[in-house]
């Protein structure tokens, strides 16, 4: 595995693949505990991560893949375009219809034809908007309290958001210890699970990024067009989250027709963190037993 390209920033970068939209997308690829061999005839699993300031994919599941590669699956983590190593442009929006065109420019141009998705929050939301514009390259899909399921103005009714605002938005600096504050009151219920570790991957990533992706942000409400999407579907929600309104939790239960919903006590917007374990033996259950 190669280096980052500052020696300071404690994430593990990957590979590249230069997109036919133009953009560059930093993605890691493993299977069987190697990095970058080839993997014909392997499941994929596709693990998509959430917004915010520094997320990237290992950031967001470094405590998840591992279990999947031990079982025999080939795991993939992206960097969203805006977010990690991947390309950063300042001069373009960010609808959540490019992030699905990045997603599956990346998958084709990798040779990825079919694969599980796995996403939270924003992830969450790409999951749901590529299963339903490409249903024939999802095999199964894993959502962790996904953004797509309201219209815009209600997130920012939630007390988890309005916290990421005051943070994000004011004039003073974003050190650890803020950041560190901010992941304990908003995104868990279990503060101890806010490690120095994540907080110094997110703090160093966040450098990297400029504004432009959280500003022009845009991800429309995909509730109607739920039932459409046919493959077998596990929900994960936390009965604490404070990011994305409860009301989502019906509306996926109702929604997808082969979905399998658990909601998890003591668990804010975070559950592949919070609940590593918990969530690591749900999500092998789901992809091998359905």
């Amino acid at each position: 595995m190669s280096k980052p390209p500052d020696s300071k920033l404690p994430v593990p970068e990957g590979h590249y693949v230069k997109l036919p939209n133009g953009h560059r997308i930093h993605y890691l690829d493993f299977a069987n505990g190697d990095y970058g061999k080839g993997r014909s005839g392997k499941p994929v699993v596709v693990f998509l991560h959430g917004s915010g300031s520094g997320a990237s994919g290992y950031s967001n599941f470094k405590g998840n893949y591992l279990e999947l590669v031990d079982a025999g699956f080939r795991v993939i983590m992206p960097d969203l375009l805006g977010f990690g190593y991947s390309d950063k442009p300042a001069d373009i929006e960010y609808p959540l219809e490019l992030f699905v065109q990045c997603v599956k420019q990346t998958l084709d141009a990798i040779g990825v034809e079919r694969c599980t998705l796995v996403g939270n929050s924003l992830g969450g939301a790409v999951a749901l908007r590529f299963a339903l514009d490409h249903p024939s390259s999802v095999e199964r899909l894993v959502l962790m309290a996904p953004g797509g399921l309201e219209d815009q103005p209600e997130y920012f009714k939630m007390p988890g958001m309005a916290m990421v605002k005051d943070v994000f938005m004011s004039p003073e600096p974003v050190t650890p210890a803020r950041m560190r504050d901010l992941f304990a009151r908003a995104f868990v219920v279990d503060a101890s699970c806010i490690d120095d570790e994540l907080v110094d991957e997110r703090h160093a990533l966040m450098q990297l990024q400029n504004p432009q992706v959280m500003r022009t942000m845009k991800v429309g409400n995909m509730t109607p067009r739920l039932g459409e999407i046919k493959c077998p579907a596990l929900a994960l929600w936390g009965i604490n989250e404070q990011i994305m309104p409860e009301t989502g939790i019906l509306k996926l239960a109702k929604g997808i027709p082969n979905l399998r919903l658990i909601t998890v006590p003591k668990c804010g917007h975070w559950v592949m963190i919070e609940h590593r374990e918990l969530f690591n033996r749900m999500l092998l259950d789901f992809l091998q037993n359905g």
